[in-house]
């Protein structure tokens, strides 16, 4: 059955109205009603009109037909567009989706969505592995080379229905649009699949495209359903940029901390203890506890005070806080006697408790307390991934309660906290304010207030950032900070959070000095995220090079003989009485042998010590990066050691320090 092409289509009575839309830089556009985000360009300029792939409506990425709204905020998409990428590897999902059935007709399509760095689609009725990609990635390079005009049409619902007769998973998101009359599906050389878009012109602007891995999933990420194949891939609009992706890309490979983790014994999730539930080794707690105390220090500097809650509470608790609403399908459920119990999923609750507890005043606020807090969330299986997701992870949470004309200093004071941080590991991030949602909580003037707070912090401490329009939490506007690490990979990081909902959901309150009683404002922030992400982040950040402050292994001492052993223990006494985590390497090994091992376990420091440093006193001193000094006076290494671990720099220096 043909089907539709898409027209656009106007009421008389749409003609005759006007709709206001906001553009990037604040100003105001008054446009026909029923004008789409291409119209919205065209009235900017024609050449932005003729450029323009797409757009952004309220912050989301829409097919440049979508139509706008009275209010809408509106950014135009083109090919020097951030978006771009985005777009481009949408289309490469369909190039692949239509080379496979070429090559495999049997192959039925759910779904294939871009990501963060290429594309995936979903299959089933085919076998693949990873024999058959380099097949499917030749008849891909002849798609994109006879550069096919890539076309919307539209259908009603009903005729899509009968065009996926035999497809069970087209016909499953058919039925999640049941209130749309019309559905959009995409045709480029006769071939079509349904989906919403933006796509590019034609199939000839993919620059370059490659298939990665094939790999298995359930549908829509549930593993009670059914399990497909995934395959992977990722496009550019050039070869040289999918030329150095995949330079990168193989670079993350080799720096995954799931694969350091396993050669330097930090952690493992065996199958035996269960998904997603992390078991720390000696060496990866060492790291975590160093964290910790970094994290606590910062804390008490700040005038934290460390609070502890149970890992369980009753489900009233959760019904209270709103989370057994929000999150009950990600909440990990028991029954105790007849009374339904959940594992905390945060600690906000929790906290919001203890402070319920006692009467407060003016004077005493702000209130901060900290706690490193075990949670739990029931992820999907299938998005279970290392350290990166997880079942159980901790937060180093911590939660204020402040009036509402402290917040901008504690936001201040928050901020200055998470740049330690980031400064003392040498990370970069990226930071964004999220604004106030559609769905929201709260009167406009404290939301006003919080926004505009957030954003005078930001702006007066010389912080670059990025503003995300109604992205907010439901219950008050956020600072997100996005971890940027060596491979120019961006992960979820620290967050400072305004919250005008739970202190009402708990009726929080102080007397204020007017002896009357009123509500403060929670604040919820992180300086990590969590543990295990920020683990995961420094991984691979530093490759398995952690610097001595938080190295498992700080100092290793090779005895050039069994005749300096005695001696290479002395100097171990000296090190270990100074606070260092150090090791004698006794094994019957050549000193040759002992440094190349000392350097796959990735040591910031070794110490070698035979007859003439034995003699003297003294030690020679190798660093991770092969740099050797000899003749060194013990007490002066030690010296610099402290001094280096102190000062929590990043990479060994003493070598060079003469």
């Amino acid at each position: 059955m043909p089907l539709v092409r898409f027209r656009k289509r106007m009421s008389e009575t749409d003609a005759q109205a006007d709709v206001t839309v906001v553009l990037p830089d604040g100003s105001e556009l008054h446009v026909p009603a029923g004008s789409t985000v291409e119209d919205v360009a065209y009235e900017i300029g024609p050449g932005l009109g003729r450029d323009t792939v797409a757009g952004k409506i309220d912050g989301e990425l829409v097919e440049k037909h979508a139509t706008v709204h009275d209010g809408a905020r509106i950014e135009i998409v083109t090919d020097q567009s951030d978006e771009f990428l985005t777009v481009l590897r949408h289309s490469a999902a369909h190039v692949f989706a239509q080379a496979l059935q070429r090559l495999h007709p049997e192959a039925t399509l759910t779904i294939g969505p871009p990501t963060d760095e290429g594309f995936y689609y979903d299959v089933t009725d085919v076998d693949l592995d990873e024999d058959d990609l380099a097949d499917i990635e030749a008849e891909m390079d002849e798609i994109i080379a006879a550069d096919y005009e890539i076309e919307r049409v539209v259908c009603s619902r009903e005729d899509a229905m009968e065009i996926y007769a035999d497809n069970e998973y087209k016909r499953q998101i058919l039925d999640e649009e049941a209130d749309d009359e019309e559905v959009t599906f995409y045709v480029q050389d006769g071939w079509q699949d349904l989906c919403q878009g933006p796509h590019v012109e034609s199939t000839g602007e993919i620059g370059a495209a490659t298939l990665l891995e094939v790999s298995a999933a359930y549908w829509r990420g549930d593993e009670e359903n059914d399990t497909l194949t995934r395959v992977y891939g990722t496009a550019f609009a050039s070869e040289s940029d999918l030329e150095e992706h995949l330079e990168l890309r193989e670079q993350a490979q080799e720096r995954d901390h799931r694969k350091i983790g396993q050669e330097m014994n930090l952690f493992s999730i065996p199958t035996v203890t269960g998904p997603g539930l992390p078991l720390y080794h000696p060496p990866g707690k060492t790291v975590l506890r160093e964290l910790s105390n970094f994290a606590n220090e910062l804390n008490r500097e700040n005038g934290y005070e460390e609070v502890e809650t149970p890992h369980v509470f009753r489900t009233e608790l959760w019904k209270q806080s709103g989370h057994y609403e929000n999150y009950k399908d990600d909440m990990f459920l028991l029954d105790v006697n007849d009374e339904e119990y959940g594992l905390k999923p945060m600690n906000c609750p929790g906290h919001a408790t203890i402070f319920d507890q006692q009467s407060w005043s003016y004077r005493d606020l702000p209130q901060r307390y900290f706690e490193n807090g075990k949670v739990y969330r029931k992820e999907q299986r299938g998005e279970l991934s290392g350290l990166s997701r997880v079942w159980s992870f901790t937060i180093d949470d911590g939660h204020l309660f402040v009036r509402p004309d402290q917040i901008r200093g504690e936001i201040e004071s928050v901020i200055e906290m998470i740049f330690e941080v980031v400064e003392t590991l040498d990370l970069e991030v990226d930071v964004s304010l999220a604004t106030r949602p559609d769905k929201s909580v709260g009167g406009d003037e404290i939301w006003e207030s919080a926004e505009e707070q957030l954003r005078d912090v930001l702006e007066s401490g010389g912080y670059e950032y990025d503003v995300e329009p109604g992205d907010g939490a439901f219950y008050g506007p956020k600072i997100d900070f996005g971890f940027e690490d060596a491979l120019g990979r961006v992960w979820d990081g620290p967050t400072v959070q305004l919250d005008f909902n739970m202190p009402e959901r708990f009726d929080l309150t102080y007397t204020g000095e007017d002896n009357e009683e009123h509500q403060p404002v929670m604040i919820h922030r992180a300086l990590y995220g969590s543990y295990e992400r920020f683990f995961m982040v420094l991984i691979e950040h530093f490759d398995g090079n952690f610097p001595l402050w938080l190295a498992p292994e700080q100092v290793r001492i090779l005895p050039v003989s069994d005749e300096t052993l005695g001696y290479a223990h002395r100097v171990k006494n000296e090190l270990e009485d100074a606070g260092f985590r150090v090791e004698v390497e006794d094994r019957d090994w050549t000193v040759g042998r002992k440094i190349r091992a000392g350097h796959d376990d990735r040591l910031p420091y070794m110490v070698i010590v035979g007859d003439d440093e034995q003699e003297a006193g003294t030690v020679s001193v190798r660093d991770r990066f092969e740099n050797q000094r000899g003749d060194v006076a013990l007490d002066a290494f030690v010296e610099h050691l402290v001094d280096e671990r102190d000062a929590k720099r990043t990479t060994p220096d003493f070598v060079d320090d003469e």
